[in-house]
């Protein structure tokens, strides 16, 4: 009888101890970003396999600068790639203007990127004139960016983690500033 006993409490401490394995060898294994899943507003954006490195690629400011993604590391990126004469991208843009009014910059970066090769003053002048004014204007002349993040359609969204890592992306328009959205970012950034 007190062989039994023993032999089932051995029993018993080993299957806790490979169900304990089990959830540790579990969570270790789980996407980056797993627990957090875009709402239903922002059904185009699809997260990727796992985190993938973004090319040091440049694109140029208002001023003329040279700008690199590098430059926003240590907090989320949400990189929009646009044109003038694509509809669904001007549709877009006051929708994240106001994304990025309700989620602070040093948080979320909303950098917009236009690639239709016009000049960054071009640019913003058409942010202004379509709601879009809060956004920084920047523009992509060689289209390098296109190139690098293989886009084939516009608009291209990607977003970039807190360490310069492309975690998921969106082709095509999405409802950035509906308030399940914003509440994505919103808690998507308060873990960075």
């Amino acid at each position: 009888m007190m062989r039994t006993a023993n032999l089932l409490i051995a029993i018993v401490l080993v299957l806790a101890a490979l169900g304990a394995a089990g959830v540790l060898y579990w969570k270790r294994s789980a996407p980056v970003h797993a627990a957090l899943v875009p709402p239903a507003s922002l059904a185009r954006l699809a997260p990727g396999k796992q985190p993938v490195a973004v090319a040091p690629v440049s694109f140029t400011g208002t001023d003329g600068t040279r700008h690199t993604l590098g430059e926003f590391k240590g907090h989320y990126v949400l990189l929009n790639l646009w044109a003038v004469w694509c509809a669904p991208c001007v549709k877009e843009l006051p929708a994240l203007a106001r994304l990025q009014a309700a989620v602070p910059r040093g948080r979320l970066e909303v950098v917009p990127v236009d690639v239709a090769r016009g000049t960054p003053a071009d640019a913003a002048s058409f942010l202004k004139a379509h709601g879009a004014a809060r956004l920084p204007a920047f523009i992509d002349a060689d289209l390098g960016m296109m190139r690098v993040f293989g886009a084939y359609g516009l608009p291209l969204t990607v977003l970039i983690d807190d360490k310069g890592r492309e975690v998921a992306r969106a082709v095509g328009p999405a409802d950035w500033d509906a308030p399940d959205a914003i509440d994505y970012f919103k808690a998507l950034t308060a873990k960075s």
